[in-house]
């Protein structure tokens, strides 16, 4: 999970040097072609479209934000979570029933069918988080190195980091993020606000074929996992 983040963080740093050099090179080629104002004018009427989406999407996120927390307290998220348990333990086979990282990848997956980006990501953490106790509960040695930590011992601290940054994502842990990228979405909040945003005529058009391709997405997501899974000699 650490040498995921790394690989994210490694990543972010390289669009952000290459967002930069776009910025500089359109600025300089402005200068040069005598548009310099044309470009000024341009991002301060970015940063007001952007404020204005902002607010859009603030307001579509609070309202289904909220749907989903009636819901929890209605029961339908646990009901629904139940209801998924058989697909998980397809997909995850290797999972104890009953184990906590069950309930916050089920959570995760319905957020994101639903469209709730927004409300999948704690869920999505704790599930990665529960995945590497399993890790350690499972005796993996990548995952033991924070037990032997001992808060005074600076030597043992430094050959943890290092053994830490070295580890490698579990099974779980890779099919879970794959079935995150691939998520099947039945309302795309996101992109109804942003067209919305935009003047679309019919900002909920996009529902129907966003359907089809996260579902094709999904369906190839899986497949893909279980080949993989049973190349590497697993369930």
């Amino acid at each position: 999970m650490i040498c995921l983040y790394g690989e994210a963080g490694k990543r972010g740093a390289m669009l952000n040097y290459l967002w930069a050099a776009m910025i500089a090179i359109g600025i300089i080629y402005a200068a040069f072609t005598g548009n310099l104002e044309a470009i000024t004018n341009a991002a301060l009427d970015s940063a007001g479209e952007g404020i204005s989406l902002c607010i859009t999407t603030a307001g579509v996120m609070a309202l289904w934000m909220g749907l989903m927390e009636i819901a929890q307290q209605a029961g339908l998220v646990a009901k629904l979570t139940r209801g998924i348990s058989p697909l998980l333990g397809f997909l995850f086979p290797r999972i104890p029933k009953g184990h906590k990282a069950r309930e916050y990848i089920a959570t995760n997956i319905i957020a994101n069918v639903l469209g709730l980006g927004w409300a999948c990501t704690p869920a999505g953490l704790k599930a990665m988080e529960e995945l590497a106790r399993l890790e350690q509960e499972r005796g993996n040695p990548e995952y033991l190195v924070d037990t032997a930590r001992g808060p005074a011992d600076h030597r043992a601290s430094e050959k943890n980091s290092h053994a830490i940054k070295g580890r490698t994502a579990s099974r779980e842990m890779c099919t879970f993020l794959i079935l995150n990228i691939s998520s099947l979405q039945l309302i795309p909040v996101n992109m109804i606000a942003y067209r919305s945003q935009y003047g679309s005529t019919r900002p909920a058009a996009i529902i129907a074929p966003s359907i089809l391709a996260t579902l094709v997405s999904t369906v190839v997501a899986i497949v893909f996992c279980k080949v993989k899974g049973k190349l590497h000699g697993g369930t």
